[in-house]
């Protein structure tokens, strides 16, 4: 078998393919998270505590000069991070949790009754003939 043929072999699986999507989906998600705490929730938070904006808060280790930028460690930028990954992961709690909890629905439809031994059927009718 040649190199490319496994390769398109490997490549065309679902799972392959289903987390490809995942992926890029997951990506989406991520911007659309990162634009929400960035752009909606951090300016007003940032306004209640004074005025301040998360992603300038920095300590400066060595200012700038004409020949090197400034070094800092931005830790504002970080804490809008981990805000961005809070968020992330409690919405994947929701969604795991959502499915969870229609599979167990699913799970917990009561099957139809086994049918009975023959024995007990043949000694059902034997009794229902005696009552008559």
């Amino acid at each position: 078998m040649s190199f490319m043929s496994e390769f398109k072999k490997f490549a065309m699986k679902g799972n392959v393919v289903d987390m490809a999507v995942g992926i890029i989906i997951g990506a989406a998600f991520g911007k659309i998270v990162a634009s929400f705490v960035g752009d909606i929730l951090m300016p007003p938070l940032g306004l209640a505590l004074g005025g301040v904006n998360f992603t300038d808060l920095a300590f400066v280790l060595k200012e700038a000069t004409a020949e090197s930028p400034a070094v800092a460690i931005a830790w504002g930028k970080f804490v809008q991070t981990v805000i961005d990954f809070v968020i992330i992961a409690f919405a994947v709690f929701v969604g795991v949790k959502a499915m969870n909890s229609m599979k167990k629905k699913e799970e917990a439809a009561p099957a139809a009754p086994a049918a009975p031994p023959k024995q007990e059927v043949l000694l059902e009718e034997i009794r229902d003939l005696l009552k008559k």
